[in-house]
């Protein structure tokens, strides 16, 4: 029996590659496809949108009418749809895939809340690659402990509203935590004027936004006489999209909590 899906955000540029997936995974049938109240594509086929044919199922922005246990919801949309989201998926026990990222505090602690109930795979990137390089942030830097440096550089398109990434920010947290730092007390997101020697606690993230840049990450060890870099770039969205329905395939069935797309993959960050 094929698993129902619903995809949120189906109009925008990742939600139709979604679409799209989850179309040709016969493992999967799409049951829902939403967007916002007002947005010009309501009422289309979801299936023509994403250049599937046709899936006989209108885009609809009513998300609660078609929720149920036995659905999952693969959401990436803004973060502030995607707490409203999480909250109604909740009420109705519908288990979840997450990949918005740029939450607030207070709409982390929602789907914190919402996790008590259901099962979540929350990831800000959820390309196989992607988390491959996280275990191998993890790794070298635990390894090369604190005579390497480390610096990220992240870049996206120019219609990508958060920075740093979520998965910029993912990378510093491991590599943070492998050295038994506090991200938060040794993150540089800007540098400029006399800013005098590098501090020894410091991990710089530094942002580009341009054009139709997919998704590129470099980490860079810097050390005395010799660097290592790792580096991954997404060629397109559909990384992302097959990721998210490894995720929906995983997810279902799974007790409540939070789970990441190391958990769906069964490797350690």
């Amino acid at each position: 029996m094929s698993r129902p899906v619903i995809v949120t955000g189906a109009a925008g540029k990742m939600g139709r590659r979604i679409v799209a997936a989850v179309v040709a995974d016969t493992r999967l049938e799409l049951k829902g496809a939403t967007e916002a109240a007002d947005h010009p594509d309501l009422g289309k086929d979801a299936g023509e949108l994403a250049g599937a044919g046709p899936a006989k199922l209108e885009l609809t922005d009513k998300l609660s009418d078609l929720l149920s246990a036995e659905t999952v919801v693969i959401d990436f949309t803004a973060h502030q749809a995607s707490a409203a989201h999480v909250r109604a998926c909740a009420d109705k026990g519908s288990p979840m895939v997450i990949g918005t990222t740029g939450f607030t505090d207070a709409e982390k602690k929602s789907v914190n809340e919402a996790a008590s109930s259901i099962p979540i795979v929350m990831a800000p990137n959820m390309s196989m690659g992607v988390n491959l390089l996280f275990h191998l942030i993890g790794e070298t830097a635990r390894i090369l402990g604190d005579d390497f440096d480390v610096e990220i550089v992240e870049a996206h398109h120019r219609q990508k509203k958060d920075a740093p990434s979520g998965t910029a920010l993912r990378i510093a947290e491991i590599a943070a935590g492998a050295k038994g730092w506090s991200l938060e007390d040794t993150a540089r997101y800007c540098r400029q004027g006399d800013i005098g020697a590098r501090p020894f606690k410091e991990i710089g993230i530094q942002t580009v936004r341009g054009g139709d840049i997919v998704g590129e990450h470099v980490v860079t060890f810097a050390g005395q006489g010799e660097r290592i870099e790792i580096c991954h770039r997404a060629h397109s969205r559909d990384t992302f999209a097959g990721g998210a329905v490894r995720a929906a395939l995983w997810v279902a069935g799974r007790d409540p909590g939070i789970y990441s797309m190391q958990d769906v993959l069964g490797i350690g960050a």
